[in-house]
């Protein structure tokens, strides 16, 4: 405990001296630390076989194992996203509102850091990039507390950074890393409230809720993701194969991938099989209802538990429906609130599902791998909230920022 005091003692002290840098010294920083990481490449890779040869040993999934896995192509992914943030419009200090009041005070909301941020997230080095980025360009001091199965690509990710604020004359307790694996320390973390202004979990459900029930901190709850391909009766069934074998296989470990499909049943028995098809080619296993199985070769019967699980594998589940209304309540009673698509050439249909589904980002003929903030032009993202409170949807720069009122008077006094 002394030990994460001292951290966040740190931290609060780095704040400041952030808040004080102008945009062309954070953005020259940001391009710095984006060649650091390029050029201390094979430090970093050296230190993520490590973790990977761990998760190999402790029967990681293939999906986890490829959420830690780091190769050149992916540091050179984190280092583009740091530019990308870089060539950002800077928020601090952006006037939001003005209004004059009748007794001549003008008042004027701006936006400003929040301060402290604290990152809880599992078995994803590049978390540790993105959450630097964005928390250095708004101004924010952050503290991580990453998962055990990526302890030595963190360790050697957040080092590489340290050296470049250093040599920037930046303080380096602007980013630091709980090294400490313990669950008691990570419960404590949690209650940093004198020094942490925001706590944000990335990772299962099940840490997420532990961060929920634990924190002191406001929280932020970032989303598991169990996604939803609604096939609708006027749907243009090539572009439907196409968007969910995209959805489920591009990547299976990540929480924009697509977990359930539902099907209306006047194009069940054209497009199922044909999907099947497609999707063997990477051994996707189907997990349907009876409709389904009708007409599937390979499937099993699907549990109301399948409807409701983020499987993060090569596993689909699928539900047939008569109505786009039953499409809808399924996918609300089901989804993680994250991101759901409607693959249809009705317009009027797309737009009924758009504004009915309860998701943070709901697509209409697109994959729903693009629930992204590198996708959606943020640079990259602390995360995807599937709350409604402060953030939702991917989270950018203004997402990790609140706003002050600043009061002009010239003598007024309350009668």
């Amino acid at each position: 405990m002394n030990l994460l005091n001292e951290m966040g003692k740190k931290a609060c002290t780095a704040k400041y001296h952030l808040q004080n840098l102008s945009t062309e010294k954070k953005n020259e920083v940001l391009k710095n630390v984006a060649r650091g990481l390029v050029s201390n490449a094979q430090r970093i890779l050296h230190a993520n076989e490590k973790d990977m040869e761990n998760g190999r040993k402790n029967g990681m999934s293939a999906g986890m194992l490829d959420r830690l896995c780091l190769n050149f192509q992916r540091i050179e992914a984190m280092a583009d996203g740091l530019l990308q943030v870089a060539q950002l419009p800077d928020c601090i200090g952006e006037v939001m509102e003005t209004s004059a009041r009748p007794n001549g005070l003008e008042i004027v909301k701006v936006r400003v850091p929040m301060g402290v941020i604290g990152i809880i997230y599992e078995a994803r080095p590049n978390v540790t990039v993105d959450a630097f980025g964005l928390c250095f360009k708004t101004s924010n001091a952050v503290i991580l507390k990453g998962g055990s199965d990526a302890l030595y690509s963190n360790i050697e990710i957040v080092a590489v950074i340290r050296e470049v604020l250093e040599h920037c004359q930046i303080s380096p307790d602007a980013i630091q890393l709980i090294e400490d694996t313990n669950r008691a320390t990570t419960v404590e973390f949690m209650r940093l409230k004198e020094y942490v202004d925001l706590l944000i979990p990335r990772g299962s459900a099940r840490l997420i809720q532990s961060v929920v029930e634990n924190s002191t901190i406001p929280v932020i709850e970032t989303g598991t993701g169990n996604c939803h391909i609604y096939v609708d009766k006027d749907a243009d069934l090539c572009m439907a194969a196409q968007i969910v074998y995209n959805a489920k296989t591009q990547r299976i470990g990540v929480c924009n991938a697509c977990e359930s499909l539902v099907v209306h049943e006047e194009v069940r028995e054209a497009f199922l099989p044909a999907l099947e098809a497609v999707l063997a080619e990477k051994k996707v296993e189907l997990r349907g209802d009876d409709r389904a199985g009708e007409v599937l070769t390979n499937w099993i019967p699907a549990t109301e538990e399948d409807y409701a699980t983020e499987y993060l594998d090569y596993i689909l589940s699928i539900k047939t429906v008569d109505s786009l209304e039953e499409a809808i309540a399924h996918i609300n009673h089901n989804n993680t609130m994250h991101s759901d698509c409607i693959v249809t050439e009705n317009m009027q249909t797309a737009e009924e599902f758009l504004n009915q589904v309860d998701s943070a980002c709901v697509y209409w003929n697109a994959s729903t791998r693009f629930t992204d903030g590198f996708e959606f032009g943020f640079g990259a993202e602390i995360g995807i909230s599937t709350q409604k409170l402060h953030a939702r949807g991917p989270m950018g720069l203004k997402e990790l920022t609140s706003y002050k009122y600043k009061i002009y008077g010239n003598g007024q006094v309350r009668k």
